[in-house]
Order: C-alpha cells, then structure tokens, then sequence
C-alpha cells in the first residue's frame, strides 16, 4: 500500500506553497487507494512554536484534506541519538567546530546546499568540550555501501551521488536540535512505512544523503516523487523567511478552503504565483 506523508515544521505559518505540496502527497496516496500522513517536525530549537501545530490542522482540514497523524519529531529524538551513536561507533562520523564563516571562506564548491565543507576537521583532533557538529564522512560510507540508485517518480532512475553535497552534519552543535533534517527525515519516513517520499524539487538534491543513509542504516528505500514549486513574481519559491501570504490569514479573511485547494490541483494560481519547471 503506497504511504505518503506531509511533514511541516511550525517555525512559521504555511502558505501556498506548503498547501500545493499537501495536496500532490494526499492525492497520490488517494488516488492509489493509499494512507496519507501528517508529521509535525517540531525539533528546530526555540523556532519550533507548538501552537502551530494545530494552526497546521485547522489549515489542512479547511483545504479538504484528511490525514492519519503520526509522532512529531519531539518524541523520536532516541532513534536519532541512537542512529548517530552507531554511525560514530562505525568511524563514520566525526566532529566539526567550524562556523557557517569558516565555512565559507574556506570552501572551494558550492553545492545545492550552498558552500560544500572542505573536510577542515577530518582527520584532526577536535576537543568536543566545545560544541561541535558531527559530521559524515561520505567518502568512507560509500567506499562501504558501493554505488547506489534512487528513483523519482518524474525524473526517472537516479545515481547516487552524495560527494556533491560533501559530509553534511547529522547532529548539529545547538543542543536543543538534536538532528539535522537529513537524519531525522530519513528516519522518521522508514518509522512511519512511507513509500513514497513526495517533496519540492528544492529537496532533489538532498535524497542523494538520504539514499547512503538508508544503505549504512538498514532502512527500507521508498520511490520519491519531487514535484514542482509555486514561485512569486521574482520567481523565487515561496518561504516563511519571506512573509508569504500565511493559508491561516486567507482562513481568517473567509476565503473558500475547496475552492482554493481545486484551483491549486487545476493550476489556476493567485496573482503573481506560477508553478515553476
């Protein structure tokens, strides 16, 4: 049976972006006789605001959709320490005390993620009284995985190539996040059984990770289905860093939850909205 899921981070109101890519995963799982889930991925630190989260219930309801929730983030928070004591017992983490700077100034590529991290820390001796990330060495997991494959729904079969986004960190150095998105993702979606992981081609790029993950861990490898973002006028994705109008407000303001949501399927968008390539 196919399983997707919706998986929000209440750091901020959703908008229409977040209900156009709401939409694509409860369908296909409708349309395919399947089970659609809501996850509240509620580990962002002080960001993180739990009112939100029933903000994001009255929003999905108000667009006509239903969903079976699942366990916020919040409460997996073991499987993720207990992946990354693994991965480190395995020599295949080890610590970083760089700033977002160092970073950057020292980095030769620029990645789908931005500046890719040169490596400064591997190999050397790192005093972990300080904070410090931990990061994968991905040369080394993949010298032990050997090659992989994913597959996307609309691009097709796809080599793995996790080098490009260079030894992403899998625990961050702020405390009260206790995983980065890739490992917790990664995790939560073989806890939760979905087998198709649908999201916004913006996140193409960070399967490559999320494919070594499930190698080096074991996890089940579910088909992704990257769809299409909606873009404002300068054609830039829609973001809460950016104000985009909040689906909570439009709720408030009256306007036709139904009506909207067959607008979003039937491609008829707001003015200054378009639906990217």
């Amino acid at each position: 049976m196919i399983v997707t899921r919706f998986a929000p981070s209440p750091n901020g109101s959703l908008h229409l972006g977040h209900a156009f890519s709401a939409i694509v995963a409860h369908d296909l799982a409708r349309e395919r006789g399947g089970r659609f889930l809501l996850r509240i991925e509620d580990i962002d630190g002080a960001r993180s605001r739990p009112e939100l989260a029933e903000e994001f219930r009255a929003d999905l309801a108000w667009l006509g959709l239903e969903w079976d929730e699942v366990a916020p983030q919040s409460a997996r928070v073991a499987s993720y320490t207990a992946a990354a004591d693994r991965l480190r017992g395995e020599g295949l983490l080890y610590p970083c005390t760089c700033t977002r700077a160092e970073i950057a100034a020292a980095a030769k590529t620029v990645g789908p993620e931005g500046p890719v991290y040169p490596g400064t820390c591997k190999g050397r001796a790192v005093d972990t009284g300080e904070p410090a990330a931990w990061r994968l060495d991905v040369a080394e997991a993949l010298a032990r995985t050997g090659p992989l494959t994913w597959t996307d729904e609309c691009a097709g079969v796809q080599q793995a190539d996790p080098a490009r986004l260079g030894d992403v960190v899998l625990v961050r150095k702020d405390r009260e996040t206790p995983a980065s998105y890739h490992l917790a993702a990664t995790l939560d979606d073989a806890a939760d059984g979905v087998t198709l992981v649908t999201r916004g081609r913006d996140l193409f790029a960070a399967t490559h990770i999320h494919r070594l993950l499930q190698a080096l861990l074991g996890l089940p490898v579910p088909t992704w289905h990257h769809h299409p973002l909606l873009l404002d006028r300068e054609g830039r994705k829609l973001a809460k860093r950016r104000n985009s109008p909040s689906l909570a407000d439009r709720r408030r303001a009256g306007e036709d939850g139904l009506t909207l949501a067959a607008d979003l399927r039937a491609g008829r968008f707001p003015a200054g909205i378009s639906l990217g390539e």
